[in-house]
């Protein structure tokens, strides 16, 4: 029931759902899954345990699930996981997890993956995730749901970004970024809230003026960061700062961008 061109190569093994397509030239390795209605337009390589779940789109040119860029990768068997609905542009790339870094990528349902993209070992994207043109997200990176990272970005490895946060373009990212933040900057510092995000989202006004005095208070507040961070968990109901206070709490390996 599937629709594949007769040039494609489908290597014994691999499974593809109802109403799949798959154009001219494209390669689908032994261990591939495609879920049902999955399209793969001219020129695209799928490769290692690498499965996309029903309705996502790859378009031309783009390397999905081969092995890591990692020196310390040895040929261990990991993993590709891809959700339901999401759009990977030409000549995006993403790699297979790592032995050391729990052995699994994840892309989330809905994302979009723009032109020339890449996502590497290890990292982990929510839902409704857009990562725009030539942007790189390093191995380990922890991207929560509705973030949008702008062009020509670079991620550090190991970085967590909190649900609803927009990094401008041109912005290399090297620590945390609190759920809702925006980030600018060649050196990226948090300068601000997505305000824009939060009201497309139909955030209630009171919980976005909760917000910015929490990040308000994070800046000129006395104590550490941390110190800042207990004392708005202890004083605000609101349940997006609660969100924020939680993220900062979290494992880190990398530390924090703080507002400036």
């Amino acid at each position: 029931m599937s629709d594949i061109h007769p040039s494609a190569i489908i290597s014994d093994g691999a499974v593809l759902g109802q109403g799949c397509k798959v154009g001219p030239f494209c390669v689908i390795g032994p261990d591939v899954v495609l879920g049902a209605n999955v399209t793969i337009k001219s020129h695209v390589v799928i490769d290692g345990d690498t499965q996309i779940g029903e309705g996502s789109t790859v378009y031309a040119f783009a390397v999905i699930g081969e092995i890591p860029q990692d020196l310390k990768f040895d040929g261990e068997k990991t993993r590709l996981r891809i959700g339901k609905n999401t759009r990977i542009r030409e000549h995006v790339t993403i790699n297979t997890g790592t032995k050391g870094g729990g052995g699994e990528t994840r892309i989330g349902d809905d994302c979009l993956l723009m032109a020339g993209s890449h996502i590497a070992h290890d990292a982990q994207l929510g839902n409704r995730v857009i990562i725009v043109n030539s942007t790189a997200i390093a191995g380990h990176c922890i991207i929560e749901d509705d973030v949008i990272v702008g062009g020509l970005c670079g991620v550090h490895q190991f970085v967590r970004i909190g649900q609803g946060a927009i990094i401008g373009a041109l912005s290399m990212v090297t620590n945390d970024v609190v759920p809702y933040g925006l980030v600018m900057g060649p050196r990226g510092e948090l300068d601000g809230l997505n305000i824009v995000g939060l009201k497309r989202a139909g955030v209630d006004r009171a919980d976005i003026t909760a917000l910015r005095a929490a990040l308000q208070a994070l800046k000129d507040g006395e104590g550490t960061f941390h110190d800042r961070a207990e004392r708005i968990k202890a004083e605000s109901d609101s349940a997006y700062v609660q969100q924020m206070v939680d993220f900062i709490f979290g494992e880190s390996d990398r530390g924090f961008l703080t507002p400036k």
